[in-house]
């Protein structure tokens, strides 16, 4: 062995901590599909047949260390996943998913504290950002029924399935925004008649009563999550015009107050997340005509300026994220009538032009993601008639084709995801 010897150094505990010059390495090589490790020592990890968990130790003091390393320079093809155990991971959660599967790749990991948790500082590990985990279900609530507002939900499963109707959800009303929050649970904010309030939904998709002043009242916002844990709502109709003011929820489902955004004052636009951390808001109406612009929203909830020429302008359109990266635009009110076209939008927030209609025309759907990859439009009207149909979307953006019977007709309503769990 060679290298510097160094001291040993005490923890508060009274036990002598590991140091870089005494890791005590074992001489097994790991070759199962799950290992758990010990602060202190440093391990070699064979992937050649299987991938490997890798769980750390559920509790932790500050300089604790672990190593491990690519045996078989094999982790491109079997990687390697860090489970936290209950303690964060860069400053992130247990929730999220750590994974490494770079060819020939060693992780050096030391403890910090518990705001940081596990922090790596070897130089090829230092980069890796956590990935977080995705939407497995949703929940489509709120709306216009057949002659008044609502306040009824219906859950989708992560196989796409619409449950029947849940009643009592909060004050009945439409034009509803809703994002998810806190990766695994959402908000439902503001409606017609210029409301300012907001419902938070459980990770088991349980809608809760209203919380009243959360932000200026107004109808047919957009909502979107965005740097994985928030949310953000913007733009609108309310008393004096059409809004460009933003409301930023944090991952405890807390809504700030009013802030200013750029961009043009509209309503019924849709928005969605995509590249994994940003949003973006697209379409809408400011009152003298149906748009075709977009604002691209960074992970820190600044929303751009508009960009211009996304599609055929129309509004009472809706969004979803698909594809863990990607977004889709989807239905809407163009100049006249109501359109069945989306568009997609790539993880750098390029809007793409017009996919020809699937599915049965119309406006004023709900759009949420499901299954980890996936999305689902539902609900609407064709301007005769409230609609109970749905549409499923899959990983590549392909629209279904109309599956119907999927609870009680209506329009303006609102969906989010929630729940890791499928």
């Amino acid at each position: 062995m060679s290298g510097v010897i160094v001291n040993n150094v005490a923890r508060a505990s009274g036990t002598i901590a590991a140091t870089p010059g005494g890791l005590d390495w074992s001489t097994a090589v790991v070759t199962g599909s799950t290992v758990t490790v010990e602060a202190g020592r440093g391990y070699f990890i064979n992937t050649s047949s299987n991938a490997c968990t890798v769980t750390l130790p559920s509790s932790a003091e500050a300089g604790d260390q672990i190593i491990i390393a690519d045996y078989a320079r094999t982790w491109s093809t079997n990687a390697v996943t860090l489970d936290s155990n209950g303690l964060n991971f860069q400053g992130q959660a247990d929730t999220y998913t750590v994974d490494y599967d770079t060819v020939g790749q060693s992780l050096n990991i030391v403890y910090s504290d518990s705001t940081k948790g596990w922090l790596p500082v070897s130089d090829d590990a230092v980069a890796l950002v956590p990935v977080a985990p995705t939407t497995q279900k949703g929940i489509f609530a709120y709306g216009y029924g057949a002659s008044s507002v609502v306040s009824l939900s219906n859950l989708i499963n992560s196989s796409g399935v619409i449950a029947s109707d849940v009643t009592g959800v909060g004050t009945a009303r439409s034009g509803v925004a809703g994002a998810t929050y806190g990766l695994d649970k959402g908000i439902f904010g503001f409606g017609d008649g210029n409301k300012a309030m907001t419902n938070l939904v459980s990770n088991s998709g349980v809608v809760a009563s209203d919380t009243t002043g959360t932000g200026t009242g107004r109808v047919e916002p957009a909502a979107s999550s965005y740097d994985g844990d928030k949310a953000i709502f913007a733009f609108g109709e309310y008393s004096a015009g059409f809004s460009v003011t933003r409301n930023l929820v944090n991952s405890s489902g807390v809504m700030a107050s009013d802030a200013s955004a750029a961009g043009t004052g509209r309503f019924a636009l849709g928005a969605a997340e995509y590249g994994g951390d940003k949003a973006i808001f697209a379409y809408g109406s400011n009152g003298s005509g149906k748009l075709s612009m977009s604002n691209l929203v960074t992970n820190a909830g600044i929303i751009g300026s508009d960009v211009s020429g996304v599609g055929t302008a129309r509004n009472y359109i809706k969004a979803a994220r698909y594809g863990d990266d990607k977004a889709i635009f989807a239905f809407g009110a163009p100049s006249s009538g109501v359109t069945g076209v989306s568009n997609l939008v790539s993880n750098s927030g390029v809007v793409a032009s017009d996919v020809s209609a699937v599915g049965t025309a119309r406006r004023s759907p709900g759009a949420c993601g499901y299954g980890g990859d996936k999305a689902a439009f539902a609900y609407g009207t064709d301007n005769s008639n409230n609609l109970s149909t749905k549409n499923l979307i899959n990983s590549s953006g392909v629209v279904g084709s109309d599956v119907s019977g999927v609870g009680t007709a209506r329009r303006d309503l609102a969906a989010l995801g929630y729940s890791i769990t499928a």
